[in-house]
Parts: structure tokens; sequence; C-alpha cells
């Protein structure tokens, strides 16, 4: 079998674009295989069968989870504990909100956005002069957040839901993790994006 890795993935997931990206920068060769999540593949349901969900990481017929180590994370106990805490919240508290703000409308809406707005202050804070949470490489931090960034930033997709001038360092953090192939590549296209989000509208609109 060699060293084969297969990546059980939906192409518009962030979870499945971090572990991607996480790959990209590790230099891991895997075939990225995409599921349909409303007829699931018997490989899924067989190296996930608690959760049945995506992503799953398969490394020679395993089912795994990614060695999050060097480069992902510092080598000194203190900054890799925080790598750690902040890459939580963003799984814990960011996404719940981005979730929020879209499956809502009006004020409910309004209120996730400016909720989500605060956490950009916090990570600003953090990542102070850096040019990544990583330091001066991509850490597990930069891998995490990246992808929620690409909808809200990269593709525009929400107007200037993100003002260049109020949160000038993390834009310039944004640019600077787009500029590198290891995530840029790991991007769904934009066009498709926006067409499944505006079949998405239209189908909750008719209900």
């Amino acid at each position: 079998m060699g060293n084969e890795v297969i990546l059980l993935n939906f192409w518009l997931s962030p979870y499945g674009m971090r572990v991607r990206i996480a790959l990209e920068v590790k230099g891991i060769k895997y075939e990225n295989r995409e599921e349909n999540l409303s007829n699931k593949s018997p490989l899924l349901l067989q190296m996930n069968p608690v959760h049945k969900k995506i992503p799953v990481l398969i490394h020679n017929g395993r089912s795994i989870c990614l060695d999050d180590r060097s480069p992902l994370l510092p080598s000194d106990p203190y900054h890799r504990s925080q790598a750690r805490f902040w890459a939580n919240y963003v799984d814990t508290k960011m996404c719940e909100i981005a979730l929020k703000f879209w499956t809502t409308e009006g004020e409910e809406k309004e209120a996730a956005k400016e909720e989500f707005l605060e956490c950009l202050k916090l990570f600003e804070e953090q990542l102070g002069d850096k040019p990544y949470f990583g330091g001066d490489n991509l850490g597990l931090l930069d891998v995490a957040l990246v992808p929620l960034i690409c909808y809200f930033y990269t593709y525009n997709l929400y107007g200037n839901f993100i003002n260049e001038d109020k949160y000038p360092k993390f834009i310039a953090w944004a640019k600077r993790c787009t500029q590198k192939e290891s995530v840029s590549k790991c991007f769904p296209e934009e066009h498709r994006v926006k067409e499944f989000i505006s079949k998405k509208k239209k189908n909750l609109n008719s209900e």
C-alpha cells in the first residue's frame, strides 16, 4: 500500500480546508476525495462510524488525527499551549458565531456580525507585529483561522464585512496568508462558492 494518504472532504468545508492547508504546509502528498454529504460513501461511514462527518484523514487504511507538531506548533511549551487555546477558540466560538451569521436574518444576523468583529479585535491583539500568528511562518492558529476569513474577506461575499481601516493588521495578515500557494490552492473556486450561496438563498426564500 506504500504511504497512501487520503482526505475525505467536502469542497466547501472550512474544516476540510484547514486539513488541506496543513498537509500542504507539511509537504505531504495526498488524495482529496470529495464526499456527497447526502449520500455518504461506505469508506466515510467505515472510517468515521460515530460522527459520520468530514473531514477524515486516512493513512494506509487507518483514520488518523493530523499530527500538529512542527511546523504548525512552536517548540516553546507556553507558546504551544497558547496556539492550541486560540485554535480551540476559533472552533468553539468563531465557527459558532459564523454559523449563526450564515443561518439567521435581521437583528440576529447583525448581532452575530458584531460579535464576530469583536473576536477580530482579540486576534489583532494576539497577532501584534508578527507576520503570522505562528511567528515568521504559518502556525496552527493561522491554519485554523484562515478558512473562515476566506469567506468573509477574500471572496467579499458579504460586502465590506471586515473593514480594512478598522482591522489593518488582520487584513495584512489575511493578504499574506492568501499569497501563499499552500493556502490559496486549498480555497474553493470563488464563482462556485457564490453560485452555491445564491442557490441556498433562493431555496430558503422559496420555502
